[in-house]
């Protein structure tokens, strides 16, 4: 049968998605997080069952080859890699340098890069981190925000090393850990770690209950990824209430 073709708008933002093996929840999120207008793709990369400094570097070798998964000659706003604990243990100079190395794209970001923008929109220079993993894998990502001048006097954690296990972690238990590391803490914001934690529905009402902002992973990256692929007058930047 006869067919012609046609060409998606060439003014749309095209936004590429790097999640990893073992995530569950990065995709629906960003389907609830991202506009209509926008063109996201998503490809995987390899990712250990158990998180620990030693695997979370691994993934710096099979990021240009995930990356290069992508259609040929795409052209790509953003491309965001999604693993906050990854990206502190690698660097995100060296997973932008590994993912431009299999991709055509204007910018690369990750919920690191994204969360150190968010906190400078936000002037939150003291912030609470929830994480679901243990301490050897967090405290890297401690140590590269007080290099970008932001506190993390507030931690707390689920102390779990299996990221299957990771996704499990219900709304109760995050609202619950959250308001327990809170108690008589002061600080500018709230960081839930992790885009494989479900932490949308809980976001909302626990910014209600604190009276500050509070960011995840995943919320961050979505909102940075628009953001940079705007640049623009009209950029988003609903998703946090910044410009």
């Amino acid at each position: 049968m006869a067919y012609a073709y046609t060409r998606a708008p060439e003014e749309r933002p095209k936004l590429g998605l790097i999640a990893l093996q073992a995530d569950r929840t990065m995709e629906d999120d960003f389907r609830r997080l991202m506009p209509a207008d926008v063109s996201v793709l998503v490809s995987r990369v390899p990712s250990g069952l158990e998180v620990t400094p030693d695997s979370l570097a691994e993934m710096e070798g099979h990021l240009s080859a995930s990356a290069a998964l992508f259609p040929d000659g795409h052209g790509f706003d953003v491309i965001g890699y999604g693993c906050t604990s990854a990206t502190a243990q690698i660097g995100a100079a060296a997973v932008a340098d590994q993912v431009r190395k299999g991709a055509e794209t204007a910018h690369v970001t990750d919920p690191v890069t994204a969360l150190i923008a968010a906190c400078a929109a936000a002037q939150a220079r003291r912030i609470a981190i929830l994480s679901p993993y243990v301490a050897s894998v967090s405290d890297r990502l401690r140590d590269v925000l007080a290099a970008a001048g932001i506190d993390t006097p507030t931690f707390g954690s689920f102390d779990e090393a299996n990221e299957a296990a990771v996704a499990g972690i219900d709304a109760a238990s995050i609202t619950a850990a959250t308001l327990d590391m809170m108690q008589g803490v002061q600080v500018d914001a709230v960081f839930l770690s992790c885009t494989n934690l479900r932490t949308l529905d809980v976001i909302g009402p626990l910014q209600a209950r604190l009276g500050v902002p509070v960011l995840s992973s995943n919320l961050v990256l979505a909102w940075h990824m628009l953001h940079l692929a705007w640049q623009g007058p009209g950029q988003p930047g609903g998703l946090l209430g910044l410009k």
